[in-house]
């Protein structure tokens, strides 16, 4: 029984990180729009697959099958002149997880809210702060810009559970974007590093124990290209490290995590406000963590607003 909670244990850990965190492959998002833009977009994604135990527990597996609905806002303005934007995502989680210790095999049912992300991005270079009308004269040659995730401890958490839609602790991440356009080909590549407070309440019989997690460096890149305005297709990827867990001060080192996805989005313009985008990755290399195939169909509506007076 000892060892059948310490794999739940260990699925909790990296079902909680599969859905957000350094597996992001988010193409296009340095690229700026016009002052005043506004975008409602509603996702369903779909995630399917096994988590890597990495030795942790010997004789142990675990699989977990799940889908994310996700609700964003963002709305673009102007900072000291540059081209910024504000991206809010409330998402929600159900999903079924299951683990393995020898012969003895338990499942678990989730439905919950997962943890809110909010996300700013600052222009640098190359995109100054535009109307409407001035961006449309607008070609794009080469941006740099940075931004700030933080994702707060709002989602489902309780310390006596040992599944948790919510990670009852804040992440923060830092990040440098650079976005280049040449004719219909795009090339976009990010680096940032995730950080994570102590969560003090981590689940560990017979009672909860804090939880602290090293920085995970992440890199990210896609190459897309345009058929016609708002219409396009890109072939995604990325790389993270890090990450070790320590309970009680005691670190695991087999919980270091060293992984890659890829995949692809498919961008298709319905009316002149509304959009959808497909998308589909899976893992080529996780050492520790999630190793899910997931797939994703999102409509979005979006309008350029007037300034507040």
């Amino acid at each position: 029984m000892r060892a059948l909670r310490l794999a739940w244990t260990t699925v909790f850990v990296a079902s909680s990180l599969a859905p957000l965190k350094a597996q992001d492959l988010s193409p296009r998002a340095y690229v700026i729009t016009p002052l005043h833009s506004n975008a409602v977009t509603l996702t369903y994604s779909y995630f399917s697959g096994s988590i890597q135990l990495n030795g942790v527990l010997a004789d142990a597996s675990a699989s977990g099958t799940y889908s994310v609905p996700i609700f964003a806002y963002y709305h673009s303005f102007g900072m000291f002149g540059r081209s910024s934007n504000l991206n809010l995502a409330i998402p929600y989680g159900i999903g079924t997880f299951q683990g393995e210790v020898g012969d003895v095999t338990r499942q678990i049912y989730r439905s919950g809210l997962l943890d809110t992300t909010v996300r700013l991005s600052v222009n640098l270079k190359g995109g100054p702060a535009m109307e409407a009308r001035e961006f449309g004269k607008w070609n794009q040659k080469t941006l740099l810009g940075a931004s700030l995730k933080v994702v707060a401890p709002t989602g489902q958490y309780d310390p006596n559970k040992l599944i948790n839609w919510g990670g009852n602790r804040w992440a923060i991440k830092p990040e440098f974007g650079y976005s280049r356009r040449r004719g219909h080909v795009l090339v976009d590549a990010y680096g940032g590093v995730w950080f994570y407070t102590t969560n003090q309440h981590f689940y560990s019989p017979p009672g909860p124990q804090p939880q602290s997690q090293k920085p995970i460096g992440s890199f990210e890149g896609h190459l897309s290209y345009d058929f016609k305005p708002r219409f396009w297709v890109s072939l995604d990827g990325n790389f993270w490290f890090g990450g070790t867990t320590s309970l009680s001060g005691i670190e695991n080192l087999a919980t270091r995590q060293t992984s890659s996805r890829i995949g692809g989005t498919a961008s298709l313009p319905l009316t002149k406000h509304q959009s959808l985008k497909f998308s589909y990755a899976n893992g080529t290399y996780v050492r520790f963590g999630g190793n899910y195939q997931s797939v994703s169909a999102a409509w979005q509506y979006s309008w350029v607003g007037r300034r507040l007076r």
